[in-house]
């Protein structure tokens, strides 16, 4: 092989058989700028570009490896086979040749063309300059109007890939960028999601809403929210540098099927509205999953208490009930929004300190944090001594919201120390539901 051509390329470390792609065929788009870039990925992405039937290739391969195969766009001849690690995309060539294809992309570095058959890099646009040099340059501003969800993605590129925008280029999503508000919703939101997902996204959204391309979707982002998301990511690495744990937890996703961080929803929380029932209904507006929804609105909820100076048990076992999953995002924004960094970064957590001498001399958001990392801690992880129905059962009375307020006291009683047995947690709700009925 050439020396010039990334063995990342090389059809050897493809999911199928080169000999499976008809003559001529050419790899296209990240997975080849990615490569002569060097930058690496553990899950393939593959683009190919062929001539004619690319719908039958790609069923044949979908066939011959028992691979998942989904039919993008019939029309535009474009399906999808899905593997283990990898996804390849198949495509009927735009136009009558490969260079009028390339000619009709969004940027020249996703414009560069690899020919697996010949190992013949082919580059129309200078693409590869460009990807020297570090710059996002557009084709034409037709062709980002074709799609104005390029609009969007060039942003997003150029923070994955520590690029800028070339000025003329800028300066034509500027004036496009009222096209976006024509694109899905949800489609807006993946590439949002993507440069809210690390620190180095943060600064270009602060660049799209300038350029006015976000602040149609979050109509309450100010140059305040802004500088919010840049705390929230200051705060992120202040949290995992102290408390490594629950920095870990930041960057876990909010479910197997949701691609969004707990640090996500954090930043996603400072660009709606700070009411929690108004954001909620902006975010459903963008399409957000109930999840998402439910992080933000629940952290912006619980933000007052962390503001409590001498917080008692009991507020202390209710914030972590309403909290529950949703505790991380909740801390990150606490100490990004109201200037508690200096109150931690001036006292480390030792790991040998107890949890009352924390109490005493440190930010209650400490004591917090420490009793959510600590699986024993009664307050942040009440274990049940009882359930609702044998309440029921041994006070004789019938199932009503009463039962969850006894639990609840039951579940206080046991952190102040007051009962630690099923059968004193029995004798502590009878003696509470005495008293409320008055005997």
């Amino acid at each position: 092989m050439d020396e010039s051509i990334p063995s990342t390329l090389a059809p050897e470390n493809w999911p199928f058989s080169l000999e499976f792609l008809p003559q001529p065929a050419y790899m296209v788009g990240g997975a080849v700028r990615d490569a002569l870039l060097g930058r690496t990925r553990e899950y393939l992405d593959l683009d190919f570009v062929i001539p004619s039937k690319a719908v039958k290739v790609a069923r044949a391969i979908a066939h011959h490896y028992k691979a998942g195969f989904v039919l993008l766009d019939a029309e535009r001849q474009i399906a999808r086979v899905v593997f283990p690690h990898a996804t390849a995309d198949f495509a009927q060539q735009e136009g009558n040749s490969l260079e009028v294809d390339l000619h009709r992309r969004d940027f020249t570095v996703n414009a560069i063309a690899y020919n697996p058959h010949t190992q013949e890099i082919i580059d129309p646009l200078q693409g590869y300059v460009d990807l020297q040099q570090g710059i996002l340059r557009m084709i034409s501003p037709a062709n980002l109007e074709d799609d104005p969800l390029r609009l969007m993605r060039g942003y997003r590129q150029a923070a994955q890939l520590g690029f800028t925008i070339e000025p003329a280029t800028r300066t034509a999503i500027c004036s496009l960028a009222s096209h976006l508000s024509k694109v899905a919703a949800e489609r807006v939101r993946v590439e949002i999601g993507y440069l809210l997902a690390n620190s180095q996204g943060t600064p270009w959204i602060a660049s799209a809403w300038e350029d006015g391309l976000i602040a149609p979707f979050f109509k309450n982002a100010t140059r305040e929210s802004l500088n919010k998301l840049a705390a929230v990511d200051n705060a992120a690495t202040l949290i995992t540098e102290n408390w490594q744990q629950l920095g870990a937890k930041l960057q876990e996703y909010v479910r197997d099927s949701i691609k969004t961080t707990w640090l996500g929803i954090a930043k996603l929380a400072c660009l709606v509205n700070p009411n929690p029932e108004l954001a909620e209904i902006e975010l459903q507006q963008l399409t957000y999953s109930r999840a998402e929804i439910r992080g933000v609105t629940t952290a912006l909820k619980l933000l007052p208490q962390f503001k409590v100076v001498d917080m008692s048990l009991r507020e202390q076992y209710l914030l972590f009930r309403d909290a529950d999953i949703v505790f991380p995002t909740a801390a990150v924004l606490a100490v990004a929004l109201d200037n508690l960094v200096e109150a931690i970064s001036s006292d480390k957590p030792q790991v040998a300190t107890s949890l009352e001498t924390k109490a005493r001399d440190c930010p209650v958001l400490t004591l917090l944090i420490n009793r959510y990392l600590n699986p024993d801690d009664l307050v942040a992880h009440p274990s049940l001594l009882v359930s609702g129905k044998e309440l029921i059962i041994a006070l004789d009375i019938p199932a009503s919201a009463i039962i969850g307020q006894l639990l609840t006291e039951i579940a206080v009683a046991q952190a102040e120390g007051k009962v630690s047995t099923p059968t004193e947690a029995i004798a502590y709700a009878r003696q509470l539901q005495e008293k409320s009925e008055g005997k």
